[in-house]
């Protein structure tokens, strides 16, 4: 896989995009070359191994050939749009899988999959060293591969000019201070978009003086910005790094100012924008093998081999999310440039599947209409 473009791989942060539309996945075969010493092969040469992800899934060429060198088989692609949208597809065709295996689907989708029971069980050997926040599945079903916490980012030029300091916490955002300064994404559309929505209510809660329907009321007088996902809002909203809005907040991830360095040239020494590391939503993606596969063999293969060190070591800079596996070393880039919220907001899979559709809706009442 070649690198890709700045815009591209700053957008690789989002874990999935947008999240309403059930599309069909588009079939983008990975081309990996042969090891002429292929290493304990666990099929006939040539065999393909099918992978459902979302658009942002991106591994380096070597990384990807090292699986064929380990087992014979390629691996071959389908590509969703985004992470709700390849576990719908999954869901739709679990009676005869277009794949092999699926990996994106995140905590926010996590029990809608299980539910739907489109997994065999299984989990590799490795994912015992995984910490144990980031395994969500107790049924074994799936298995963590990466995570990335939601955020909001601050343009620091902008606040540099207008001499004040960014906000730090979530209720500094409805300070008058802050008007007309955040943009952020619709829950019903984006994943990032949803991961702020539930750190708002964990934070507020949903009873009491002030709950996060009385926050996001205080954020639309205050003139929050909605955009339908991650790129607009980003781009097309934020005034920091690569986007050419006008707003210096915006909701992205915590690892966006390491692509806004990383894809600069020359790269600075000091990323152009920060997160917030206050309300930041912990999002993990996992991996399973899919129920009714014609080949079992090489799909656990491969849950094991994105797992694996390579694979994890190849992560950061490929799909800017941090490795599950805590044995993966991070590029420095990657280290200097990230600031690790010291508590993330999480939210238990199960109260998501069974508030994720009315919370949606109040947020549409309470922020749109």
């Amino acid at each position: 896989m070649s690198r890709p473009a700045p815009a591209r791989s700053i957008r690789r942060v989002l874990l999935g995009g947008t999240v309403a539309s059930i599309v069909t996945a588009a079939l983008v075969t990975t081309t990996v070359a042969q090891s002429p010493t292929p290493v304990a092969p666990v099929a006939p040469t040539g065999e393909v191994v099918r992978l459902l992800t979302h658009g942002s899934f991106a591994l380096s060429d070597d990384v990807l050939a090292s699986f064929t060198t380990l087992t014979g088989a390629t691996i071959q692609v389908l590509e969703a749009t985004d992470a709700g949208s390849a576990v719908n597809q999954a869901i739709l065709t679990k009676s005869n899988p277009v794949a092999d295996v699926l990996y994106g689907v995140d905590d926010t989708f996590l029990s809608r999959a299980l539910d739907a029971g489109i997994f065999e069980a299984y989990q590799p050997a490795a994912a015992a060293a995984i910490p144990a926040e980031l395994q969500l599945d107790p049924t074994g079903q799936v298995t963590p591969i990466d995570y990335g916490d939601v955020c909001i980012n601050i343009d620091l030029q902008a606040f540099a000019a207008l001499g004040i300091d960014p906000p730090a916490t979530l209720e500094d955002l409805t300070d008058p201070a802050y008007r007309d300064m955040l943009v952020v994404e619709d829950p019903g559309l984006s994943s990032p978009g949803l991961a702020f929505l539930l750190a708002t209510i964990e934070r507020f809660g949903e009873s009491g003086d002030r709950t996060w329907l009385d926050f996001w009321a205080d954020l639309r007088a205050n003139g929050v910005q909605v955009e339908s996902g991650w790129e607009a809002a980003y781009y097309g909203g934020f005034s920091g790094g690569a986007g050419e809005g006008d707003r210096p907040l915006v909701v992205s991830y915590a690892s966006s100012p390491v692509a806004e360095v990383f894809y600069a040239e020359p790269q600075p020494t000091e990323a152009p924008t920060a997160s917030m590391t206050d309300g930041c939503y912990r999002q993990v993606e996992f991996a399973g093998v899919l129920a009714g596969t014609q080949q079992p063999e090489l799909a656990r293969a491969l849950v094991d081999f994105l797992l694996s060190e390579p694979v994890q070591e190849d992560i950061p800079l490929n799909m800017f999310v941090y490795p599950a596996l805590p044995t993966a070393q991070l590029p420095e880039v990657f280290q200097t440039h990230t600031a690790v919220p010291a508590a993330p907001v999480t939210m238990d899979p199960a109260r998501i599947a069974a508030g994720r559709d009315a919370w949606i809706e109040a947020w549409t009442q309470t922020v749109l209409r």
